[in-house]
């Protein structure tokens, strides 16, 4: 091949340009390693990290147009969506895979905290020495609970154990385990307590680790709304077998815990089904206890649910990958929106997941949610039900206090109380909505029942959900922070609403209440489709019974909830267990074999509080999260370093 020489280039010209590009490219190159070792690995880089992973992370594809996967056909979840979804909810898959920092570390690929330290065991608490101080009185005022000092993140901040119980005003399990003086009601508690043995029992015998038991089949169930977490019967039990004082359950469980739960599922996860019943369930734990363990395994799930954060607004997908961090919406909500009572149903267990990694970064992720909704229209006051996380718009105006919006009023009035009545914010935010749904909502029978319709663009539609009959507890826990003058009339709404519920079970020939009842066309508290008449087990009539009777102490709330008592025992109690039924206006039995996990979680829970002394679990300590799991008052100045306290008095005064 001949070469032909380019005129007037000699060839030792063109080796010296040759030369001086291979040496500005060498330079150049060299310059970009430099930036983005300093980028990544500087240990003071960790913002500069967020705001440039921010703009690479996965971008989900919403849900329109996409494929669905059906639940187990036998799987509820514990806020059913849409009326045409009762049994079960669809979902639709994005495509990327997302990183996460948390504290300086990332997750991601099924990885977890990268950057956790490794965290140490405490010794066990004794167990038997537990016994015999619930026996004598003293509760867990004097637990053993090891070496104070806790593990941390890479941030350095540490949360003291020890310094935490100190800051709560009486012992958690009160003088003597809540054991009431009244024999009849020690006699009910006990019975409620063999209750939770019974099912716990049948779960360990025939479900061992899977989420929820079968009892008919005598087998276990998984489903798909854990993402391939199991155990969540467990997890969701942890709290109700401590404070029952069945030990040796709650051992086993524990145990279990220790050496079963894996977190490393890549699996599709509702991210509201995940929160209350795991994160909850494991803060609780911990809290009460005391166990590292527990401590270990939430903050490692806390960071695999951040990337369903990673949307234009911060508004959460509801639907997660626990491993690649992808984030979805669910297939069959309107135009890829996210879920009212799903993404406002975080700021409990986020505050505390702070609270314990010291890494703001949970409570800035709903925070956010919060001052997104602070700034959109509202209409007449109220939710919708539909926000898009990509526009920050409402999708759909409707209205429910039953499926869909419910926990969402619920964590404004509690968030105020478990900031110890700091945070004005969400009380202001509860208070206006209450006062949109009096306004909108609340609706009084030709028969005298004052009940929560459902509003439609304006139209209302006059049914109330199981799931709505919360709203007596709520409202009633909140009437003391409202207007003083108000006071009394919130009292009254709530015994009303509790009143209308009740009648909901009172009306059914089982004397449980069903899915849904209605006020139109002559009906009362009743169910008038066929679709709307099972009971799957459910908690919130129960709950709001228990908080009536501790803001009242009017018996009746008592004798209710022995009457919910009996009917369970009749109706849904079965040879291996418990199991919900599909017709409660018919004595012959259609069970679903079922036992939910938030019947051992909640049911359980709320109707042994109602025949304990109100020491236990002390509303001053203590609010419950949906799931019923208790969550400690965070009282900010008590668990301040003392320095860091007189620093920020100096301050002040200054």
């Amino acid at each position: 091949m001949v070469f032909r020489k380019l005129p007037g280039v000699s060839a030792s010209g063109m080796s010296l340009r040759l030369s001086q590009k291979f040496v500005f490219l060498l330079f150049l190159s060299g310059l970009v390693t430099l930036c983005f070792g300093a980028l990544f690995f500087l240990p003071d880089s960790v913002r500069l990290k967020r705001i440039f992973l921010s703009k690479s992370e996965n971008q989900p594809a919403t849900a329109a147009g996409s494929g669905a996967a059906e639940n187990d056909a036998g799987e509820r979840p514990k806020r059913p969506r849409e009326q045409e979804h009762p049994r079960g909810v669809t979902s639709t898959k994005g495509e990327s895979g997302g990183v996460v920092v948390v504290g300086g570390g990332t997750s991601g690929g099924g990885g977890g905290l990268a950057r956790l330290k490794s965290l140490a065991r405490k010794t066990p608490p004794s167990y038997e020495a537990t016994e015999e101080r619930l026996a004598g009185g003293k509760a867990q005022e004097d637990l053993t609970l090891g070496s104070e000092k806790a593990s941390s993140l890479d941030s350095g901040a540490s949360f003291a154990y020890k310094k935490f119980r100190r800051c709560l005003l009486k012992p958690p399990l009160g003088r003597d385990g809540g054991k009431p003086g009244d024999p009849q009601t020690d006699k009910r508690r006990e019975k409620v307590k063999e209750m939770m043995k019974f099912a716990w029992d049948n779960y360990k015998q025939y479900a061992w680790g899977k989420n929820e038991l079968r009892p008919l089949t005598k087998n276990g169930h998984i489903g798909n709304m854990f993402g391939g977490l199991r155990g969540a019967s467990i997890i969701d039990s942890l709290d109700t077998l401590y404070i029952m004082g069945l030990l040796d359950e709650y051992n086993d469980a524990k145990e279990w815990v220790r050496s079963n739960l894996d977190l490393t599922s890549n699996g599709e996860a509702s991210l509201f089904e995940v929160n209350i019943r795991y994160v909850g369930g494991l803060l609780s734990a911990y809290y009460l206890t005391g166990e590292e363990l527990f401590k270990t395994k939430v903050l490692e799930l806390g960071a695999k649910l951040l990337p369903a954060f990673n949307t234009p607004t911060g508004i959460p997908r509801g639907v997660i990958n626990l491993g690649s961090g992808s984030s979805w919406s669910w297939g069959w909500a309107s135009a890829g929106s996210s879920i009212l009572a799903e993404f406002g149903t975080l700021h409990l267990e986020f505050v505390h997941l702070s609270e314990l990694s010291g890494d703001p970064v949970y409570s800035e992720k709903v925070m956010n949610i919060r001052k997104l909704l602070n700034k959109i229209e509202k209409p007449q006051g109220l939710y919708p039900n539909f926000l898009s996380p990509v526009s920050g718009n409402w999708v759909q105006h409707h209205v429910s206090i039953g499926g869909l919006g419910d926990s969402f009023y619920e964590y404004l009035i509690k968030s105020y109380l478990m900031s110890d009545k700091t945070d004005e914010d969400a009380k202001n935010m509860y208070y206006n909505a209450l006062e949109a749904i009096e306004s909108n909502l609340v609706q009084k029978s030709p028969g005298g029942l004052t009940y929560m319709a459902e509003w439609r663009g304006g139209i209302l539609d006059h049914k109330m959900g199981h799931l709505a009959c919360f709203s007596g507890g709520m409202i009633g826990i909140g009437a003391d922070d409202g207007a003083p003058d108000k006071r009394q009339h919130y009292l009254d709404l709530a015994a009303e609403i509790t009143h209308t519920c009740h009648e909901s079970y009172d009306r059914s020939a089982t004397k449980l209440g069903p899915e849904a009842f209605r006020f139109d066309s002559g009906a009362e508290a009743t169910a008038t489709r066929l679709s709307d008449r099972y009971y799957i087990l459910r908690p919130e009539v129960i709950e709001s019974y228990m908080y009536m009777w501790r803001l009242t102490h009017d018996p009746k709330y008592r004798e209710w909830g022995w009457e919910a008592v009996e009917a369970l025992e009749r109706h849904c109690r079965v040879e291996s267990g418990f199991s919900g039924i599909r017709d409660v206006y018919t004595l012959t039995d259609s069970h679903d074999n079922m036992q939910q996990s938030f019947f051992l979680s909640e049911t359980l829970k709320y109707l042994y509080l109602l025949f304990s002394d109100d020491d236990l679990l002390p509303p001053e300590d203590w609010v419950f999260n949906t799931e019923a799991h208790p969550l400690p008052v965070v009282r900010k100045s008590c668990l301040q370093d003392p320095s860091t306290a007189a620093q920020d008095k100096s301050k002040l005064s200054g």
